[in-house]
């Protein structure tokens, strides 16, 4: 049936080139890889990663790298390549201590927190911080243990149900990072759930003994924009509380939409997946000061042999990521890109001053910015978790200067990529345009469509006349 675009309910939307907001900070919102397999990426993920300009990679250092096999002994080489591939595109890493070698941990136990050994365990904590953070200089922050809250339901071999388990770990961890590399950021406890005990505890306990706390780190997975959102609200209160001043940064270091009841690989290229993490980041934006790393670049097969002599109940990881997968990932199992990939790849281009962006509609929302060029780019994202409806925005712009514009319209979608140019979106609609406030009751306006669930970007840039005229011949 034909689609009758004159029925779409039009929004009112306001782009005010002319007030800046401040930088535009959406270099926050990053992206997570790894705790499923020990394999680098693939070439054509890690080159998609780096096309998205990250300056942090969050990852975990998982015990399948063998990194310590007997007393005294270091192993980097399956380490190494593993955390070659994320340097690789360009940003610093966030680095999860997750490992339990043998030597220190005889024991298949997930209660057990404490080494057997706390000065050998240092000595291999040195090590390596050593190599990753002095020698090759690819580590910025260690993260202290992943989802302790919840052990290896959270796929990880630790469970500390009490804040002065995980306190004590904390502790005697950062000390020996500290001492190979002072200058590292330190922090934790990477919760599954951020209202765990264990938050308040080290918050408490870093304040009160003055205990170096750089960042606090949690997870969400959640299709609700607020509560991405409110997280940040309720860690601030708590900041307020044990850190009046100097506050410890917010690292969300596992964020992404919720868990599907139903999987199969339609999920990751509906566009309601990267709606909703895009919803997701614009409400965490305007919450303020957090960071956050999507989970993850690419789905990855899990592979049994290397958790077995570490983790007690593979299966939760074999349901999780080979039987019913989430497809999490910006790039599936074989590197397809999906979706997603070009929501961060639209956030990773919008560059310079954010300006002012009002919509009138609480399920579309708008963020734009004004590079040093005069390039306008604005993000439109329709969403609703239950109601989500196609709309046109009818966007007015402000401020943006007269003369001949070149104006491109993205949409995030299972169309999205440019097959001539890799990691590219192809646009949807494209024309040059002259605007002359001087000549116009409103100085510019269009019409943009908006899908239900749905992600568009529209650019706006000056050219010349002769630009214009070579593009033509060039079509």
């Amino acid at each position: 049936m034909e689609k009758n675009y004159s029925l779409l309910p039009r929004i009112p939307v306001k782009v005010k080139c002319g007030e800046t907001k401040g930088g535009f900070e959406g270099w926050r919102h990053a992206i997570g890889h790894g705790g499923i397999n020990r394999y680098p990426l693939p070439p054509k993920v890690r080159d998609g990663l780096a096309a998205l300009k990250p300056r942090l990679v969050r990852t975990f250092i998982q015990e399948y790298f063998n990194i310590y096999p007997e007393h005294g002994k270091y192993d980097w080489s399956l380490l190494d390549p593993y955390m070659e591939s994320l340097a690789a595109s360009g940003a610093k890493i966030v680095a999860c201590i997750c490992v339990k070698p043998k030597p220190l941990y005889p024991e298949l136990d997930q209660n057990i927190v404490t080494p057997n050994d706390i000065e050998e365990w240092k000595r291999l904590i040195r090590a390596m911080v050593t190599r990753y953070s002095v020698e090759k200089k690819y580590v910025s922050h260690w993260e202290i243990a992943n989802e302790p809250d919840i052990g290896e339901n959270g796929g990880c071999p630790y469970l500390t149900p009490t804040p002065e388990s995980y306190n004590e770990y904390y502790r005697i961890t950062q000390e020996a990072v500290l001492a190979a590399f002072p200058e590292a950021k330190v922090g934790g406890p990477a919760l599954a759930y951020h209202g765990s005990p264990l938050m308040e505890g080290l918050v408490k306990y870093c304040s009160s003994e003055g205990v170096k706390l750089d960042f606090v780190s949690w997870h969400l997975y959640s299709d609700n924009p607020s509560q991405h959102a409110g997280n940040i609200v309720k860690i601030k209160a708590l900041f307020k509380k044990y850190y009046p001043e100097n506050q410890p940064e917010m690292l969300i270091t596992e964020m992404s939409k919720g868990f599907d009841d139903i999987s199969v690989e339609e999920c990751a290229y509906d566009g309601f997946r990267a709606a909703a993490v895009a919803a997701s980041v614009f409400e965490m934006m305007d919450a303020g000061g957090a960071w956050s790393f999507y989970y993850h670049v690419w789905d990855q097969v899990f592979v049994n042999a290397q958790f077995k002599s570490f983790f007690s109940d593979t299966d939760i990881m074999l349901t999780h990521w080979n039987k019913i997968p989430h497809r999490f990932g910006l790039f599936g199992v074989c590197c397809e890109i999906r979706p997603a990939y070009y929501f961060y790849k639209m956030l990773s281009e919008m560059d310079g001053e954010e300006v002012r962006a009002e919509s009138a509609a609480y399920d579309l929302k708008v963020k734009a910015a004004v590079d040093k060029n005069g390039t306008v780019r604005v993000m439109y994202v329709n969403y609703d978790i239950r109601n989500a409806r196609d709309a046109a925005a009818e966007t007015d712009f402000y401020g943006v200067g007269g003369g001949l514009k070149l104006l491109t319209v993205y949409r995030a979608d299972a169309q999205a990529e440019d097959k001539a140019r890799p990691y590219r979106l192809a646009p949807v609609e494209r024309r040059f345009i002259d605007v002359s406030p001087e000549d116009s009751e409103r100085e510019f306006f269009n019409h943009i469509r908006c899908p239900a669930n749905s992600v568009t970007m529209v650019v706006i840039e000056n050219v010349t006349e002769e630009f214009m005229r070579d593009f033509w011949e060039r079509a």
